[in-house]
């Protein structure tokens, strides 16, 4: 039966793409990937026949108009995005459109970048008396943010930010993030995390706007300030000894 499924192929390193979305790529007939981020290494193995198209070069109409043709044909779909679709995939409509078409489609969920620069940095973003609130978010541009999400506003609550899209506005961006943390805050810029030329710029809210500029960061970079990166958090409570819960008996 014809289908479109949504595929997060991962941050960039191939490997990291879930088994589930790499068999659906494996046997689809039609594979509409975004050229722009997602690693075409992502659609080795697929049909030798298969109808490849970079979704990149297209809109929305376009992107439909292919898939609609495709499921008309009895075919299977991959529609292939970078990271987490979830996360500024620009999925909703997609859906939506299918929705109102009656035609079938699944999410296959991927590694967002965010949680690959954690993998990068080796560090926990949620601390025990640290943090234990992770934020997703990125400054306005051409795409607008409520008012209500301003970064100076989320930077109140000190907790771990993942910054999107916003590193070719790094001074602005750095300074919304003085509303909510100090000066000797670390803070870190991970461009391309999985990616053989992966950068990993590591700095504090004085410094990395002059660092990003030193190494002429402009595009495909996620920003992430917290303070869990002073590594100061208390032991969790999940294996602590003397801590008691379904599974074990606390013990002095």
């Amino acid at each position: 039966m014809s289908k479109v499924y949504f595929i997060g192929a991962g941050p960039g390193d191939p490997d990291l793409i879930t088994v589930k979305g790499k068999k659906i790529i494996e046997k689809a007939e039609v594979i509409i990937y975004a050229g722009s981020l997602v690693n075409k290494e992502v659609l080795n193995g697929c049909l030798p026949e298969a109808e490849i198209h970079d979704s990149a070069y297209m809109s929305f109409e376009e992107v439909m108009e292919v898939t609609g043709r495709a499921i008309v044909e009895g075919k299977t779909v991959a529609r292939v995005h970078t990271g987490d679709p979830a996360i500024y995939g620009a999925i909703q409509e997609q859906m939506n459109y299918l929705e109102e078409k009656g035609i079938e489609y699944e999410v296959i969920p991927g590694v967002s970048s965010f949680l690959a620069a954690a993998a990068a940095l080796k560090q926990e973003y949620t601390l025990p008396e640290v943090t234990q609130t992770v934020m997703v978010t990125r400054l306005g541009g051409r795409t607008p943010v409520p008012e209500k999400e301003k970064l100076s506003s989320l930077a109140a609550h000190g907790s771990t930010i993942c910054i999107f899209l916003s590193v070719g506005m790094i001074e602005k961006v750095v300074e919304e993030l003085k509303n909510g943390y100090t000066e000797d805050t670390p803070i870190v810029v991970a461009q391309r995390v999985s990616w053989p030329d992966q950068k990993i710029i590591k700095g504090t809210l004085a410094d990395i706007a002059q660092k990003v500029k030193d190494e002429d960061i402009n595009k495909t970079a996620l920003i992430i300030v917290s303070p869990v990166f002073k590594n100061q958090g208390a032991m969790s409570k999940l294996y602590d000894k003397t801590f008691t819960h379904e599974y074990r008996v606390g013990k002095e």
